[in-house]
């Protein structure tokens, strides 16, 4: 990798104040010389509570992902808000992603800046200075792909108004959003309400119509036969566009894209029974999670749940946290809270014990989180539980965006403890 890659650079960083458990006699060391050391864990000066990363559970997901994406004919654009990690988007792109997917213009700004070519921003972009700053990029490097979505007329009359006003030397790229349903999130409703936007871009000079393209997570009561009824629906409004010659002259393929964690068996699916459209179809996957999974809610809802033939995702997040109290029997706290842990799906979930006398490390046999203060876990312990102050508690965590939000800077560490790089966040 070359050595002006601002990816690379991020290992110039200092270690100081601003992040959360490293070592205080690391500061001044670069994030590369600290992790040049390959401290313990446990033993080589962090500070609890400290969230930890699975080396081998992420390179073990990416590779899965990965191979699932080429098995079933699938480009991949997984959403980088779940991470919000530059150093795990470069490790995706190596995978083989298509790009990387953003929700918001900040977070498209963070992406450029550490170069991402392609990018797809799974939202309607009506926002005058970041729509300028967006022209301003397709201007300034002819090889950034970019696509949005656009799910209403008044939302491509406002898209149109500030390209315009910026006079960008190309269209943005744009597809019409599906909305799952009624009560459902974002997007045009019906098949009728995706032409008459679809019209509306054509009416521009500033936008160009690539696809179609949803999100089957939001479909209301989901369940198998409701997502892939959905897609169908997708797809067949892209066919019905072809068809119409809604499609610009000049375009190279046509993009049909879906996918977050949930339901992607479903999405492959439906995908591969696209049939033949007047140009090549990119198929595009967003599923992000996949990346750190989790011990909640994506633990249940996985579809490598529904197709354990095509592998496993295995939870990469572990948040140690110290025992500071513990006044009853039954009853104990942990120095990490709502601060430090994701709770807005889950609680944290007790896994193992490190023996503050003995260094080993045990299941956290009846030992459960039942609640967070902002600093503190609120842990009931049942009987026969094994707990003392100064013992160290390994949490599972659920739903990895939040996780990923509260921590700028993550060890990431090998099963004996050795941690071997840090990964940076920008949320």
């Amino acid at each position: 990798m070359a050595v002006g890659n601002p990816v690379v650079q991020l290992a110039d960083e200092r270690v100081d104040h601003r992040f959360k458990a490293l070592p205080p006699d690391a500061e001044g060391l670069t994030v590369g010389e600290l992790a040049a050391e390959r401290r313990n864990l446990f033993t080589g000066g962090f500070t609890t509570p400290v969230l930890a990363l699975s080396a081998e559970s992420v390179e073990h997901n990416l590779a899965l992902l990965e191979t699932y994406a080429e098995q079933h004919g699938l480009a991949f654009a997984p959403h980088g808000k779940t991470s919000m990690s530059p150093q795990l988007f470069e490790s995706q792109l190596a995978r083989g992603a298509w790009g990387i997917t953003a929700a918001v213009p900040h977070q498209l700004r963070v992406y450029r800046a550490y170069g991402i070519q392609r990018i797809f921003l799974a939202n309607e972009v009506v926002d005058a200075v970041a729509l300028r700053w967006l022209a301003g990029e397709l201007d300034a490097d002819p090889d950034f792909r970019f696509i949005c979505y656009v799910d209403s007329v008044r939302g491509v009359e406002l898209m149109d108004e500030a390209l315009r006003a910026a006079s960008p030397s190309r269209p943005v790229d744009v597809v019409v959003e599906l909305g799952a349903g009624e009560g459902a999130r974002t997007g045009a409703r019906t098949a009728a309400d995706c032409a008459a936007v679809a019209d509306a871009v054509a009416a521009t000079a500033t936008l160009r119509l690539v696809g179609v393209a949803g999100y089957e997570g939001e479909v209301p009561q989901a369940d198998s036969d409701k997502v892939h009824a959905w897609m169908r629906q997708l797809v067949g409004i892209a066919v019905e566009f072809d068809k119409a010659g809604r499609f610009p002259a000049g375009l190279d393929e046509i993009v049909i894209s879906a996918g977050g964690s949930a339901w992607f068996d479903a999405v492959a699916d439906v995908f591969a029974t696209v049939p033949e459209l007047s140009l090549p179809v990119l198929k595009l996957l967003r599923s992000g999670a996949y990346v750190s999974h989790d011990d909640g809610h994506y633990r249940r809802i996985t579809p490598f749940n529904r197709i354990p033939d095509d592998g496993t995702l295995q939870p990469a997040f572990r948040l140690w946290a110290q025992v500071v109290s513990r006044p009853t029997p039954e009853q104990a706290f942990v120095n990490a809270g709502k601060r430090d842990a994701a709770y807005d799906l889950d609680l944290p979930e007790a896994q193992v014990v490190r023996d503050a006398r003995t260094g080993e490390i045990r299941p956290a046999t009846g030992i459960t989180i039942t609640g967070l203060s902002d600093q503190h876990g609120w842990v009931r312990t049942g009987p026969g539980a094994e707990l003392e102050v100064g013992d160290w508690v390994g949490m599972g965590l659920s739903h990895p965006c939040t996780s990923f939000d509260k921590w700028q800077l993550i060890p990431l560490v090998e099963a004996d403890g050795t941690v071997t790089d840090y990964i940076r966040t920008f949320f």
